[in-house]
């Protein structure tokens, strides 16, 4: 993840460089080693809500071949064991896994890190005083735009208002909740909005996802926005996050999905802040490292499969029934994980000569294989012109691709 408050308003202010200690940066900021990635882990398929995106699940109910909560906990003490940075519980709907308080609690128990990420609708105060004293550490809420926008993506009537209902839960319960908002064709103009509407109800913590998928679903692609857009909406959060901090509301503000948005906030900066400021955030983000698939983001889904991210589910590196976590993220003999880890010589023509490789690795490579059916394609998101990459040759997607 890439976080934009520290970078805009805090890296030179410390010697940590910013970046999260305690909120959702973690993947990038605490796991620059992929001996210690973030683990999301989609403990059950069953969802409450009808999303028109996210990940393939089993419906209302649970699905053939959930782990158990035995096998569940042996997850968990591997992955200690091996050392991981934090375990962000999600689904489906992860609420509606009976034994997720057992889990967060044998995980926070282990010295990990625990996060969740829900839909917030079944977020009662009951659940969210459990939930806290079981250990959990952070908590997302997915609200996807005002109202109308919300229901219509989440397939139902009242899911916004139910969302905030749990928002609320979570604060009583002093969990300092944050919001997750994934940018599409049909929500793109409600940012700025929904956030000032979230900071009154004391939500502090935003972050922002940019549209992931990894088979051809058409469908889904079209709800994806452009790349004119895709610009507009990450200027719009870094001047969210500068007039935030302007009128004195301390917010932290990320970005996720597009590795491309690192070259575009260094821009940004240049052109906003300092060429000093710049400076620091590109030496910040070079030394984070770009697209985490592969190294410090991992993915396990509800039947134990392990996957290079959590929008990568049609690929599997091998199931914790059949072999520890720690055992399938090591084994280098997988020909696809190599290559994500030494990526350079495979990314697409223009990609190793780009000034920002650093900072971005080639972008998305699940995206790619489902924009053009080959992994070592451009990513489709890159929305960045040959010459602010500094590259001579007029070789840039256009933004309506």
């Amino acid at each position: 993840m890439i976080p934009v408050s520290d970078l805009l308003v805090g890296v030179g202010d410390d010697e940590s460089g910013g970046a999260g200690a305690d909120g959702a940066a973690s993947e990038q900021s605490l796991a620059p080693d992929r001996s210690q990635p973030v683990v999301v882990w989609h403990v059950t398929g069953a969802n409450n809500l009808d999303p028109e995106y996210g990940y393939d699940t089993a419906g209302p109910g649970h699905g053939d071949g959930e782990l158990t909560t035995g096998e569940a906990t042996a997850v968990i003490d591997d992955l200690a064991g091996y050392g991981v940075a934090a375990i962000r519980f999600a689904g489906g709907e992860p609420l509606l896994r009976d034994d997720l308080e057992t889990l967060i609690e044998r995980a926070s128990e282990a010295g990990l890190r625990t996060e969740l990420s829900t839909n917030g609708t079944l977020l009662t105060d009951e659940r969210a005083e459990s939930l806290r004293d079981a250990g959990l550490d952070d908590v997302d809420v997915a609200i996807d735009g005002l109202p109308d926008h919300h229901d219509e993506l989440v397939g139902r009537e009242g899911a916004f208002d139910d969302a905030l209902d749990g928002i609320q839960a979570a604060q009583d319960a002093e969990l300092d909740p944050g919001v997750r908002f994934t940018l599409t064709e049909t929500n793109a103009t409600d940012m700025e909005e929904l956030v000032d509407m979230l900071a009154l109800q004391g939500v502090e913590r935003f972050r922002f996802h940019h549209l992931e998928y990894s088979t051809q679903d058409d469908e889904l692609m079209e709800l994806d926005v452009d790349h004119d857009a895709q610009r507009r909406a990450v200027r719009r959060v870094c001047d969210i996050t500068l007039d935030a901090h302007d009128r004195g509301h301390d917010v932290e503000t990320l970005l996720d999905g597009n590795w491309a948005d690192t070259g575009y906030i260094y821009q940004y900066a240049r052109e906003e802040l300092s060429e000093d400021r710049a400076a620091a955030i590109r030496e910040r983000l070079a030394s984070v490292g770009g697209d985490p698939a592969g190294d410090r983001l991992a993915d396990i889904d509800y039947q134990g499969n392990v996957h290079l991210t959590p929008y990568w589910q049609s690929y599997s590196l091998g199931n914790v029934r059949d072999r520890p976590f720690s055992a399938i993220w090591e084994d280098e003999s997988n020909p696809l994980l190599a290559k994500l880890r030494d990526r350079k010589e495979h990314v697409p023509d223009r990609c190793p000569n780009c000034e920002y490789y650093a900072m971005c690795r080639g972008g998305s490579r699940h995206r790619a294989l489902a924009a053009e059916g080959d992994v070592w394609a451009r990513d489709p998101q890159c929305y960045l012109t040959d010459e602010e990459i500094g590259l001579d040759a007029d070789t840039s997607p256009s933004s309506a691709d």
